[in-house]
């Protein structure tokens, strides 16, 4: 990796994936983990409803005897579940709030949780649902006293397995940097500073743009319309959800 890419000096950063994570999460305060359609709107709406999460990697056949040695609930694939079963939806997260600990794996945003997390760095999970709660927890903690802030898009995947950039992810990270700006975190790097304004081209109408973009279509197609309703419903959640040894708990909690 050339050091360019850690995007050192700048305190606020911009970039996709676990790779990006690990270049410019290497040496920052918080990482802050987005994907929008899938892990961090769930996680948002689990921590919502006091719910622990444990992030865990996709397709990982110790997963099941992981969830039942910390006594977790484990949540399947959207198109895997039967009725009354918890998935990466998170409408079946509302459906049963009673729950009181998930292990939640996906592709993207929870192995990046898991991975970063694991190298003893910050990690915050956000979305569209709660991107000022994040951003005031990170302006105000004591975690982020350095404030070196890496903000990473999970995005999702090929059918290859190579990363397909996801522009649902791109609007989120974005709505976190311009927040984190807002808040005295100024010292962003362009990739940054594009993300934030890649949600100024689009914050009049998410919902529209989120149904409308390929992600949104192919959630509908699949029979899932009312996740996208769910992870629309702009910064209206007050969670922060923080990982810690390994879960994910409401910041304060």
């Amino acid at each position: 990796m050339h050091p360019a890419h850690t995007q050192r000096p700048y305190r606020l950063r911009f970039d996709w994936g676990l790779s990006g994570a690990q270049a410019t999460g290497e040496d920052a305060d918080v990482v802050v983990v987005v994907d929008v359609l899938s892990f961090t709107t769930t996680l948002s709406v689990a921590i919502e409803a006091g719910m622990e999460v444990l992030p865990y990697r996709w397709n990982d056949g110790s997963a099941a005897r992981h969830a039942a040695e910390r006594q977790a609930v484990l949540a399947v694939g959207r198109l895997a579940a039967g009725p009354g079963e918890i998935s990466l939806s998170p409408a079946t997260i509302r459906a049963n709030a009673s729950v009181p600990r998930i292990l939640l794996p996906s592709p993207n945003g929870s192995t990046i949780s898991l991975l970063t997390g694991a190298r003893g760095t910050v990690v915050v999970g956000a979305a569209l649902r709660n991107f000022s709660a994040v951003a005031r927890w990170i302006a105000h903690s004591d975690a982020s006293r350095g404030r070196t802030v890496a903000v990473i898009a999970a995005g999702e995947r090929w059918s290859d397995g190579s990363l397909r950039p996801a522009v649902e992810d791109l609007w989120g990270a974005g709505a976190i940097i311009r927040s984190l700006q807002a808040a005295g975190l100024v010292d962003a790097s362009p990739e940054a500073e594009v993300a934030a304004a890649a949600y100024t081209a689009v914050e009049k109408d998410v919902p529209a743009v989120l149904r409308s973009c390929a992600s949104g279509r192919e959630l509908i197609e699949k029979g899932f319309a009312e996740d996208l309703e769910i992870a629309a419903e702009i910064d209206q959640c007050p969670g922060v959800p923080v990982l810690s040894d390994g879960i994910f708990v409401a910041a304060g909690a």
